[in-house]
């Protein structure tokens, strides 16, 4: 049975760090390219970042581009969104997904306010 378990949000200020952390569990991890999204209130969820399987290859959403990385480590069955200079607008509810298969976990919230 496929779980994600997202973890490491929080409240911080603009210009702050967080590091999110996805554990996975059910599914052949290392096979999978992994993504992050994102959804504010009142909109729709949105994909921020991929991760091929290996962790070779890696994409951002415009808006993130510079700020944010993502990273996985095969070994623990885990992808991380590391998030620096952290803006107000990046405020959402944060989720991992394993491309290809659908199962959304709980996400964590993460608020940037002063």
């Amino acid at each position: 049975q496929v779980h994600l378990v997202e973890s490491g949000g929080g409240l911080v200020q603009p210009g702050g760090s967080l590091r999110l952390s996805c554990a996975a569990s059910g599914f052949t991890f290392s096979r999978y390219a992994m993504a992050w999204y994102r959804q504010a209130p009142g909109k729709e969820r949105d994909l921020v970042a991929t991760i091929d399987h290996s962790g070779g290859r890696t994409s951002y959403v415009d808006s993130v581009k510079g700020r944010f990385t993502v990273s996985r480590d095969n070994a623990k069955n885990t992808v991380y969104l590391q998030m620096n200079s952290l803006k107000p607008e990046d405020t959402a509810v944060y989720y991992c997904n394993a491309l290809g298969i659908s199962y959304w976990g709980q996400g964590t919230q993460v608020t940037v306010s002063s």
